[in-house]
């Protein structure tokens, strides 16, 4: 009589888990428990694992070192294990595990470089289309200006944080220095993709309301008014929108033809 098939929740449950036995029923062919043979398996998807984790926060890993990481990655393994066979969409949960991890709490700026960092990595790995060309609205009439509407990018992604994570991580992947950086900062970033590798833009003042009008479906008209809220340099954002490849394609409201290509 063959015995009861391995539940898989089971077996993946001990395989990231070091202090949990072998799964009920796991047996050698020759009717053996292969303790040895799976301790060198869970240790082997574990460090997989890690060296996933190590490569989506690079930055996150230059910060604490090394060594510090890694340890911590275990641990965030071992409580959020993948849910998906994709390991460049593992680590959403990174960012709030840093939250609650006390031995980081001496870096409060931590989680928001790890959601840098993913989304870094979400703008890599969206659909390819290509990005506004910098000439759109060049041949646009004047007076339709204000009423234009702009179709994002698929990478595009905007965020507000608490802390300089921005700019931390444009110098750290830049190997650029940190000094004279002052972390608790907080920042509007903007992350885009306009030649195959993604780019990680600090917006300045104004920045944030405006791209957010533009991301929202508003008009130019009414992202202009709310960057003029905050005090924003109007013509180096709309300079921005058109070369940052945060746009796909640009409309007007009555425009079906373009509509139509809205995403």
């Amino acid at each position: 009589m063959r015995p009861d098939p391995i539940e898989s929740g089971a077996f993946a449950h001990a395989l990231l888990a070091a202090d949990l036995p072998l799964p009920e029923g796991l047996t050698s062919r020759d009717g053996r428990i292969p303790t040895r043979r799976f301790a060198v398996y869970r240790n082997n998807v574990t460090v997989s694992l890690v060296d996933a984790m190590a490569s989506i926060f690079p930055t996150v890993q230059n910060l604490v070192g090394e060594d510090f990481f890694r340890a911590m990655a275990r641990l965030h393994v071992t409580a959020h294990p993948p849910t998906s066979p994709l390991l460049f969409t593992y680590g959403e949960s990174f960012p709030t595990f840093l939250e609650s991890f006390p031995p980081a709490s001496d870096l409060p700026f931590l989680p928001d470089v790890a959601r840098v960092e993913r989304l870094w990595l979400d703008a890599f790995h969206a659909a390819d289309t290509a990005p506004l060309d910098p000439a759109a609205l060049a041949h646009i009439p004047a007076e339709d200006l204000a009423g234009i509407r702009f179709n994002p990018h698929p990478a595009t992604h905007l965020a507000q944080f608490s802390h300089a994570a921005g700019t931390i991580v444009r110098r750290d992947r830049a190997t650029l220095p940190l000094d004279g950086l002052n972390p608790m900062a907080p920042e509007t970033v903007l992350i885009t993709r306009p030649d195959c590798d993604p780019a990680i833009e600090v917006l300045p003042a104004g920045g944030g309301a405006f791209f957010q009008a533009l991301l929202s479906g508003g008009s130019l008209g009414e992202a202009c008014f709310a960057a003029q809220q905050s005090q924003g340099d109007i013509p180096a954002l709309i300079g921005l929108a058109l070369s940052s490849g945060a746009f796909s394609t640009t409309y007007m409201p009555d425009d079906t033809a373009q509509e139509s290509d809205r995403p």
